[in-house]
């Protein structure tokens, strides 16, 4: 019997493929992925400090990239040069580092437990456990982070040198709104349409508009569009902390940044701990997993008020000033809130210099807002 079923081939279980490979080779696994590729069709991206040194020496095996360093965020009243590095993993990249690995492509999963799955056509395969990261809706309330991306070709040169993370100038529309933009060489560049909006509804046709329009404003001529991906991430404004009664990954249990919707850093760390697992099997993976996903609820607690801040006090057409107000922080404060890891006085420092971009009663009302699945307002 299969030691281990990994139950999507997204980024979490591969990362995790990856590592039980390189560092449990007498352990068997078979990776089941719905489509015809690892890792469908995204950009996962992270700042340098979010990541250990070990851990990025084998993510750049896998085809994780570092930009030129430092990044560019500009908004309403404030134009910034950041010092901290970025990177970006691309799922074609990581479909071709973990092509020789035991996957079943076409497999989807239709029912999974602790030690079972069933696939569409009924085929039941078991295991001493089942790792389920198929990315399933989130449980909670939910505003969201929606975006379009196109992977451009240009005539010419664009002349970015490092990652411009934020452009907030553009038009706000539907929440607060930015373009985010990777350069991959001088000629090529991912352009990214972003919304902190209050629903995931995302109409590509007006958003490639919008795309080409600050493209040809920054005099750009596109000869074709590579490629496009679209999503639309849950940023949770409060909730109960995910119980697991299985092993899982990914966003049902809760593995991401709350507000920033990263994954990739907690993917690593979560891969590195499964796979140095003593016993992999269904009952302590579950305990351990359940574990990790109680303590990260916790301890993402300060970034789930100000997501309620953020969606349900501040008045939309004011959204961006709370972000141009975060931006005016040190740059340490401003890493430790990317990687989760805020001080005690950085959550004053936060919270002292965003009170004037909130309205106090909406505020209060926010903060206390009920804001569990189970009181009927999920979305």
């Amino acid at each position: 019997m299969t030691a281990l079923l990994l139950a999507g081939g997204g980024l979490a279980n591969g990362l995790l493929a990856a590592r039980l490979a390189a560092s449990r080779p007498e352990v068997r696994f078979t990776v089941l992925e719905a489509g015809a590729a690892l890792g469908g069709n995204h950009t996962w991206s992270f700042h340098e400090d979010d990541v250990a040194p070990a851990s990025r020496e084998w993510l750049a095996a896998l085809g994780a990239r570092p930009f030129a360093p430092g990044h560019d965020v500009v908004l309403p009243g404030l134009r910034r040069a950041l010092a901290g590095r970025y990177w970006a993993l691309r799922s074609a990249d990581l479909h071709r580092a973990l092509a020789h690995l035991p996957v079943r492509y076409g497999a989807r999963v239709v029912e999974a437990g602790p030690e079972h799955v069933v696939l569409e056509g009924g085929e039941r395969l078991e295991a001493a456990a089942v790792i389920d990261a198929r990315g399933q809706a989130a449980p909670w309330r939910c505003g969201w982070q929606k975006f379009l991306g196109q992977d451009l070709e240009l005539e010419a040169p664009h002349g970015l040198q490092r990652p411009l993370l934020m452009d907030a100038t553009v038009e706000q529309l539907d929440g607060f709104r930015f373009v985010y933009a990777l350069p991959w060489s001088p000629t090529s560049v991912l352009v990214e349409d972003t919304v902190y909006s209050d629903t995931p509804a995302l109409e590509l046709g007006p958003v490639r508009e919008r795309i080409a329009a600050w493209a040809a404003a920054r005099g750009w001529r596109v000869a074709r569009v590579a490629r496009e991906e679209h999503a639309a991430l849950p940023i949770p404004l409060g909730g109960d902390a995910p119980r697991l009664d299985r092993p899982v990954l990914g966003v049902s249990a809760g593995f991401f940044h709350a507000t920033t919707g990263y994954s990739l850093p907690w993917a690593v760390r979560l891969a590195e701990r499964v796979a140095a697992a003593p016993r992999l099997e269904a009952a302590p993976l579950t305990a351990l997993l359940a574990a990790e996903a109680r303590r990260h609820w916790r301890a993402q607690g300060f970034f789930r008020l100000l997501n309620r801040m953020l969606f349900l006090a501040a008045e939309p057409e004011r959204r961006a000033e709370v972000f141009s107000s975060f931006y005016r922080h040190d740059e340490g404060l401003i890493a430790r809130f990317y990687a989760g890891a805020l001080r005690p006085a950085d959550v004053l420092r936060v919270l002292a210099r965003g009170s004037g971009t909130v309205p106090v009663g909406r505020a209060l009302r926010a903060a206390t807002a009920r804001t569990s699945a189970e009181s009927g307002a999920a979305r």
